[in-house]
């Protein structure tokens, strides 16, 4: 490591723990809210916790509920078809708000090749 890693190191670690915990909260709201995909979020918590703190991310992978969407997608990348349904959905909604606002053509534009974008990725995952 050199020097320039350390202070952004030591400021790292602490903002991925929390996001950890912010991701994980989303996710679990997510798995009982039927318009918000849980899964996304978990995975988001597992690879933070993976950055800042190895003993929360063996709780939430070991966690009943909660460790087996990030399993399945450690293990074979794959998503459930009813998630990504909800999340390519999700995605068209939250876009079609997005019209309604008085947002620049440039923010719509941008917005919208980042959401086709990631809804690709999502459609062609496999289905576990």
């Amino acid at each position: 490591m050199s020097e320039n890693d350390q202070p952004r190191r030591r400021w790292s670690r602490p903002l991925l723990f929390a996001a950890g915990w912010v991701f994980t909260g989303l996710g679990a709201v997510g798995l009982i809210l039927p318009l918000m995909p849980g899964t996304v979020f978990l995975i988001a918590a597992a690879w933070c916790f993976s950055q800042s703190s190895p003993r929360f991310e063996a709780w939430l992978v070991g966690h009943p509920r909660l460790g087996p969407h990030v399993l399945r997608w450690r293990e074979t990348g794959a998503i459930a078809r009813q998630a990504k349904y909800l999340a390519c959905g999700s995605m068209a909604l939250s876009f079609a708000l997005l019209t309604q606002t008085s947002a620049p053509p440039v923010a719509l534009a941008t917005t919208a090749l980042c959401l086709v974008g990631a809804g690709l990725y999502v459609s062609t995952r496999p289905e576990g």
